[in-house]
């Protein structure tokens, strides 16, 4: 028997550790984590700069447990929001095991991803490179995007995937898991993400807004989830929301005429958190106008957006 192991509580082999999912915004940075898991803790849309938060996943497995970082996407802005969510992302950066570094292969954007890779060589973790959306290029386009890359960094790997489809992803799994230590677990095994049922609700009702809203609207809004209440004797959750716009126009046009897109917005989340959950969700979903709130430090702070 290892005693050392066993004194500390501590599987022999057993690996763990913590590792970002980096990238810039919109390359498929949390739907990798969503396939990763196996389940969706991340909201994930078409629409570019959508994770807010560090959200993190935890896959544990017989002899691993796997902590994934899920950050906002790196990219340059003078917004405050977006300066903040930025600085959460680099910061995660610092503070993790290795790093999946994601380019999406069907809009190369150089300049991003090579300031991410200044940042990466200056933390000196071990890096693995997603190239991503292969089922949306030829396969001979890829040739010379790994030949660009390899040239630039020291990958520990470069691996091709469809993050969309969950191709190529166990590879990924394997490489990160090489290159963890042993370790202990750091979350019970049943758990899947730090976030808290009210953090879950928000963001699916805020990915809603996403998908259903056009131009400036899902940036222009916030999500408050006030209050979830169980209710087991009838087997029903209540939860009541708030969904915070900067101008009154938007407000109108999340409302929609009698209530329809609001309702739409409702039922759709309500639909995704009973699945998640697995009990009867009612959802109220209240709008107000919270002036300027993301260019509003004090308005930032109140909904939880500071770093």
């Amino acid at each position: 028997m290892d005693t050392d192991s066993h004194r500390s509580g501590k599987q022999t082999g057993f690996r763990s550790g913590f590792v970002a999912i980096a990238g810039a915004p919109n390359v498929g940075k949390s739907t990798l984590l969503n396939q990763l898991l196996g389940k969706k803790v991340a909201i994930a849309t078409p629409k570019p700069q959508t994770t807010r938060r560090q959200v993190k996943g935890i896959l544990t497995g017989d002899k691993f447990q796997v902590v994934f970082v899920d950050t906002p996407g790196i990219h340059e802005s003078k917004k405050p929001l977006n300066k903040i969510l930025v600085r959460w992302a680099t910061q995660a950066l610092g503070d993790v095991d290795a790093i999946v570094f994601v380019v999406d292969v069907t809009r190369r954007r150089r300049g991003q991803e090579f300031a991410i890779l200044d940042l990466l060589r200056k933390l000196m973790q071990p890096v693995v490179l997603v190239l991503n959306k292969i089922d949306r290029v030829a396969k001979e386009t890829l040739l010379p995007v790994i030949d660009e890359l390899k040239d630039v960094y020291p990958f520990e790997a470069i691996i091709p995937v469809s993050a969309k489809y969950g191709s190529g992803v166990d590879r990924v799994l394997d490489e990160i898991l090489r290159l963890l230590s042993e370790g202990p677990q750091f979350f019970d095994g049943a758990v899947i993400t730090d976030q808290s049922r009210y953090d879950l609700a928000a963001e699916f009702i805020r990915e809603k807004i996403f998908l259903l809203a056009e131009q400036e609207i899902p940036y222009s809004t916030a999500v408050n989830v006030e209050e979830i209440e169980d209710n087991k004797e009838r087997q029903i959750t209540r939860i009541s929301a708030i969904i915070f716009v900067e101008k009154p126009s938007q407000k109108g046009i999340i409302i929609g005429k009698d209530a329809h897109f609001l309702k739409k917005i409702g039922i759709l989340a309500r639909e995704e958190l009973e699945s998640l959950w697995g009990i009867k969700v009612h959802l109220d979903i209240y709008v107000k106008v919270l002036k300027d709130w993301s260019r509003d430090e004090r308005a930032l702070r109140r909904l939880g957006l500071t770093a």
